[in-house]
């Protein structure tokens, strides 16, 4: 499995409960520009519609080999595909106070696009500086331990 696009804010941003792993419906334009690397994940985020579950303003840049005429919107919404079961879960979450569906990631499997999305609760100000200095601290450890066994 390799990664395509990240959204590296989501977890500064989230705090993720919750992973599961999506299909896509995508079009042959959307593919062969993925496949050269021109996805961006970063503004993107996923929301259930009518029973169905849908990625919005994932950026897919139009594949240059192509006429106008066959291209794809670059932000259009896009359907994520998941069990009846699983989705039904999601509903039940996401109608909770504060939560929300966060993309994390998009890659390849077996072929195909996959989305992992994730079950975020926002995070505050208070709880982002209190990560970042947590990842000081087991930095300094860290630098420690390894001056110690040199």
């Amino acid at each position: 499995m390799s990664d395509i696009a990240t959204n590296k804010k989501a977890r500064r941003d989230y705090l993720i409960t919750d992973t599961y792993e999506c299909g896509i419906v995508l079009r042959g334009t959307e593919v062969k520009s993925i496949r050269m690397g021109k996805a961006n994940m970063s503004e993107s985020y996923a929301r259930v519609d009518r029973n169905e579950l849908w990625l919005l303003n994932c950026d897919i840049r139009p594949y240059d080999h192509t006429a106008g005429f066959f291209q794809h919107e670059v932000t259009g919404a896009r359907k994520l595909l998941m069990h009846r079961r699983e989705i039904d879960r999601l509903v039940g979450l996401v109608d909770k106070k504060g939560v929300t569906l966060v993309p994390l990631r998009m890659y390849w499997k077996n072929g195909r696009v996959k989305v992992e999305i994730g079950i975020g609760k926002g995070k505050t100000h208070r709880d982002q500086r209190e990560d970042i200095k947590k990842r000081d601290q087991d930095r300094e450890i860290a630098r420690e331990m390894s001056r110690f066994n040199r």
